[in-house]
């Protein structure tokens, strides 16, 4: 049976050490985030994490959502129980707005909320996950009406949402895509057409799903500008509140999916449901992007999550399984073998997962600090910085987040050997779900793209430089210090090799954009493994600070401290491999022609 155990006592060491929300208490919200606050929802959401929300996760996989004649789908066994428990206890309100019901609590609580949920059953999570997206969205665009009609029971847990974008022939080229929108006398639209890949599209956990659809006006530009943004609710909402009439939107079937079968990701067909638009029309895309950034950072999670849950349950069995004998001489004389936690290539896979997981861990929920800062800010200056930097690092921690995830995921499978390929251990679930990550909400590829050819040259390249400077000051700090002098010159020298990256981009994109395209995922992965070294530098330096004023818990921060040094020796040095293969140019990538590419018969 795969285990699970909430990582709350790194989740606390990073909220309240490394990133000292307690500092940020003079702002709205962060005040209510106390020391017994933090401790009481971190380790209470890995409590009902790890014990209601991780023995679901195999039966969802076995078993996955059934459709019924009627078009309703029924969720895995224990699914609605676990997530009345879920709805009651007030999970999906933490960071939530106080005027619609929420708690109003630092975004950083509620991405350590996420990243438990998600390892403990990622289809489950996905349920109330994308609810988060859809409300933000109906904040940012909705109209007043909208906001009281349909947020508060969303953030409550009475009511689930969904983000209705691809279409059988279009899926990031939105521009598209043909689903209509006639308007009605009433001030309503009727929405036609079909969406596919909708996660959590029908199920019966809510008594009502609000769907944010993009369609099309009649004479709306046949482009990514003519597209609309819709509010289309499953059943029809009163006046007053009650419920009214079942929408004319179907389920017309469940996909068949590599993984996450616990999560419904239905077909839904419109004909004709009354909707209402968000925003201003043919401004659609913009107010969906709201929901996708949202969406994006918690993917990113995903691939995290995976890493992590997979990790746990190789660390396990590596201590467990016994075979063959240390290189250096029997490690337990008194058994016929040792464990294969001794061998070198076993250590090398689990270090690996031990320094991506907790550093990725701690971008995450600086991630999320920035969200916060973005809002509520002391000054503007504050809050333009903080959005400049995540709108930036949004798709390195989904692209570099997700890809690493899924790597980190198939060798813990490796490290099972045989029994990591059969189910009834179960971390091969934990490799096909983490797969699902890299793909949607926009592929890696595209995010490897939106980094590259936008947010680097925005505000020109305001962003990529702020990033700098923020890492040349951790840098300089440290070297200071006797101690971390060693990490901050290896980060140093890799920052040196992005920093070089980025300029062959300047000098070389522009007269041949294809040469942008063909290093932007060796970009991406190089401010991956950058950025999260910057966070092993932070780590390391509360680590050594805590050290040195005398603790009970030693081991702890010295294992912290022995990390951030594998992660320098061990991460740091694929940055000028993959410098050197972004400046090895488009030439010979796109030099075949395609015929090329055919197999000979």
């Amino acid at each position: 049976m795969p285990i699970y155990t909430a990582p709350t006592k790194d989740a606390r060491f990073i909220i309240n050490d490394v990133l000292n929300l307690a500092s940020y208490n003079n702002l709205d919200g962060f005040e209510q985030a106390t020391d017994d606050m933090i401790e009481a929802v971190v380790n209470e959401a890995g409590k009902f994490t790890a014990e209601v929300l991780a023995p679901l996760n195999p039966v969802g996989d076995e078993k996955g959502c059934v459709r019924h004649e009627d078009g309703s789908v029924t969720t895995p066994e224990g699914f609605k129980e676990a997530f009345e428990q879920y709805r009651e206890s007030g999970w999906g309100t933490v960071a939530a707005p106080e005027e619609f019901g929420g708690q109003g609590l630092p975004h950083v609580l509620g991405f350590a909320v996420e990243e438990f949920m998600s390892t403990a059953n990622m289809a489950f999570a996905m349920y109330p996950g994308l609810t988060t997206g859809a409300i933000s969205a109906l904040i940012a665009a909705g109209s007043e009406e909208q906001k009281q009609k349909y947020v508060p029971n969303m953030i409550s847990g009475k009511w689930l949402g969904t983000m209705n974008l691809t279409e059988p022939h279009c899926g990031t080229d939105l521009g598209l895509i043909r689903t209509k929108a006639e308007p009605q006398a009433d001030g309503s639209y009727a929405i036609t057409g079909t969406k596919i890949f909708i996660s959590a599209g029908e199920h019966d956990l809510t008594e009502n799903i609000i769907h944010l659809v993009l369609a099309k006006t009649p004479g709306a530009p046949d482009s990514s500008k003519g597209i609309s943004l819709f509010v289309v609710p499953k059943v029809l909402v009163n006046d007053d509140g009650s419920l009214g009439e079942r929408n004319g939107v179907t389920c017309g079937s469940i996909e068949e999916k590599m993984g996450i079968h616990g999560n419904a990701t239905c077909v839904l067909n419109y004909d004709g449901a009354k909707g209402w638009m968000v925003g201003e029309e043919n401004r659609g895309l913009a107010a969906m992007f709201v929901m996708m950034n949202a969406a994006r950072l918690g993917v990113g999670i995903q691939g995290l999550s995976q890493a992590e849950v997979a990790y746990q349950n190789a660390v396990a069995y590596a201590l467990d399984r016994r075979q063959g004998r240390a290189l250096t001489g029997p490690a337990d004389p008194e058994a016929q073998a040792d464990p294969i936690f001794v061998h070198p290539d076993v250590r090398r896979m689990l270090m690996d997962g031990k320094a991506f997981t907790e550093g990725m861990r701690a971008l995450c929920l600086w991630g999320a600090l920035q969200v916060d800062l973005t809002h509520r800010g002391a000054t503007e200056e504050d809050r333009e910085r903080a959005d400049t930097l995540i709108s930036l690092l949004t798709p390195v921690i989904k692209g570099y987040g997700t890809d690493k995830g899924y790597e980190v995921a198939t060798n813990m499978q490796q490290v099972f050997g045989g029994h990591g390929y059969v189910r009834e251990w179960g971390v091969e679930q934990y490799v096909r779900d983490a797969r699902i990550a890299m793909i949607y909400e926009g592929t890696n590829g595209v995010q490897a793209m939106d980094l590259c050819g936008r947010k680097l040259a925005q505000k020109g390249g305001a962003a990529i430089q702020a990033f700098f400077a923020m890492c040349d000051e951790e840098i300089a700090a440290a070297k200071d210090d006797e101690r971390l002098a060693g990490l901050a010159d290896a980060l140093d020298k890799a920052l040196g090799q992005q920093k070089a990256a980025t300029m062959w981009f300047m000098q070389n994109a522009m007269q041949n954009p294809n040469n942008l395209g063909a290093g932007a995922h060796h970009y991406m992965h190089i401010m991956g493994i950058v950025t999260i070294g910057l966070m092993w530098l932070k780590m390391a330096k509360v680590a050594q600070a805590k050290l040195a004023e005398g603790t009970q818990d030693e081991a702890f921060y010295e294992t912290k401290v022995a990390t951030a040094q594998y992660y320098m020796d061990r991460f740091l040095p694929d940055v000028g491999a993959l410098r050197r293969k972004l400046e090895a140019g488009s030439g010979s990538l796109m030099a075949l022609d395609e015929d090329c590419f055919a197999t000979a018969a």
